[in-house]
């Protein structure tokens, strides 16, 4: 189960598992998305690679607007994955607290 939505203040919440059965819901989502915008993991459980694909078409198409993503409130297990495959060189990425 995935879900994906904008929060109170205007920031994107994401919960439960991004994987390929969902990116299609993400990536419908994520299309809409213009100017500079932050995603709340604080409720993502897990991503999968093709999760990966999506965040990073995403960013490459608001960079080359001069924007981007920003990520807050990821768990262990995930920032685990950003760094293991080279993303958090490419995102603005806070740890949970």
């Amino acid at each position: 189960m995935f879900e994906i939505e904008y929060g109170d203040n205007g920031e994107v919440l994401c919960r439960g598992r991004l994987d390929a059965a969902q990116c299609e819901k993400a990536l419908g989502f994520m299309d809409g998305l213009e100017g500079p915008s932050t995603l709340d993991f604080a409720e993502l459980e897990y991503i999968s690679s093709a999760g990966l694909g999506i965040l990073l078409k995403t960013q490459k198409r608001l960079v080359g607007s001069s924007t981007g993503l920003k990520i807050i409130n990821v768990n262990n297990h995930i920032h685990d994955v950003f760094r293991y495959s080279g993303f958090h060189t490419i995102f603005d990425i806070e740890a949970k607290e």
